[in-house]
């Protein structure tokens, strides 16, 4: 009893020490049970993967090859290290043969893009940067009709990651968003996305998953991190100073649409079966007695674009990539947000007064503002998505 006695009266005479001492014990028990839940996360990925790797494999099948990109940069700098403990073990124990192409600068992805080789599957591993350069690289090569039919995965590293919650279920653990990510590419289940081709008057193309922005709004956003001493109100002083440094805030420029299109058919996920021997000896029997007719030639009709003035705030240019797997309508095109109004199409060119200046901002990506046409590819790239994703997406009221 002295000795409880002892040590309350240490804790009285010292209670800063003690102050101190508890709050750091506080904080190392909580930063060590944090690191044990991740534990934990990894080795149930690691004994999921493991059943996809015990799976046998017919004799004339080979291992599934997996590219990946890897932007080292991604997450200030902790991309590298996230990969190598959540993803690396998972794809190993799952049998998938995996090349790693880190990237040292940025804009390399685009480069290296042009020498991918034929591959099962691209993973990119990084923030929404490298996933951009990925896909512009892509769409850009010769042969990207054959590349754009290679399923892509797309692992969270980065400090942005938009695309995410369209493919994944998300939470604030970032070990478990990584690593159910990573799972989702082992299980094989894809959606087609919407693409955005962004073509100025000199520059290659630039392609998009979710969309151009550009305005006020985004240059207030641009700009946030500047004002990072004034804590909680670092949101409110860039709006003011803003404000004051251009008035009014609406800005004018000239769009041309086309009508938006009928999406093409879904494509089946395999191919079918071929017909037998028998079955291949009457169709061509068939097409010799009875050759099908010659169709006429189409005729191309010539595009209507509409013109219309704009004065708005902020301008977005959208795909439907938020819910990828939606299915309601048949014109899943782009939106022109005027003040709160939406406007579909199927194509559109941005024409902006001379003289303005600023920027774009395309899948948070920054771009030099400029005369743009903007043409939606649809269902050009197929994404591994989890089934629980899915599910969830097709369960929202539509």
């Amino acid at each position: 009893m002295a000795r409880v006695v002892k040590v309350f009266k240490t804790i009285r005479n010292h209670w800063k020490k003690s102050t101190l001492a508890v709050c750091v014990l506080s904080y190392g028990g909580y930063w060590l049970y944090g690191k044990h839940c991740d534990n934990l996360l990894r080795r149930e990925a690691c004994q999921l993967a493991r059943e996809f790797g015990r799976q046998q494999i017919a004799p004339q099948e080979q291992l599934k090859k997996a590219t990946v990109i890897l932007n080292p940069a991604a997450c200030s700098g902790k991309a590298n290290k996230l990969f190598e403990k959540n993803v690396a073990p998972i794809l190993h124990l799952a049998g998938v043969e995996i090349k790693i192409v880190k990237t040292d600068y940025e804009g390399q992805a685009k480069k290296l893009m042009e020498l991918l080789e034929q591959t099962d599957m691209l993973i990119v591993a990084g923030g929404d940067g490298t996933l951009q350069e990925v896909i512009t690289g892509l769409l850009r090569r010769p042969d990207q009709d054959s590349f754009s039919n290679v399923p892509i995965g797309y692992i969270p590293l980065g400090s942005h990651n938009s695309l995410s919650p369209s493919l994944h279920l998300l939470s604030d653990n970032k070990v478990r968003d990584i690593t159910s990510a990573t799972l989702s590419i082992l299980r094989g289940e894809t959606v087609p996305l919407d693409v955005l081709q962004i073509k100025g008057e000199t520059d290659q193309p630039v392609f998009a998953l979710m969309g151009l922005r550009w305005g006020a709004f985004r240059d207030v956003a641009a700009t946030i991190s500047k004002y990072w001493y004034l804590g909680p109100l670092k949101t409110n002083a860039a709006h003011w100073f803003q404000t004051l440094k251009e008035w009014p805030l609406v800005r004018q420029l000239s769009i041309s649409y086309l009508a938006p299109s009928l999406r093409p058919p879904d494509l089946p996920p395999q191919k079918p079966p071929r017909p037998n021997l028998l079955r291949r000896i009457v169709r061509r029997l068939k097409s010799y007695w009875n050759p099908p007719v010659e169709e006429p030639p189409k005729v191309e009709v010539a595009e209507k674009w509409e013109e219309q003035q704009l004065a708005t705030v902020e301008l977005y240019v959208q795909t439907h990539n938020k819910n990828p797997v939606e299915r309601v309508g048949v014109t899943l095109n782009h939106f022109f947000t005027q003040n709160s109004t939406k406007l579909e199409a199927g194509a559109c060119q941005l024409k902006l007064p001379e003289g303005v200046s600023g920027f774009f901002n395309i899948d948070n990506e920054e771009y030099e503002a400029m005369p743009v046409e903007v043409r939606l590819l649809p269902r050009k790239l197929r994404f591994f998505i989890s089934a629980e994703r899915r599910e969830q997406l097709l369960s929202q009221p539509q």
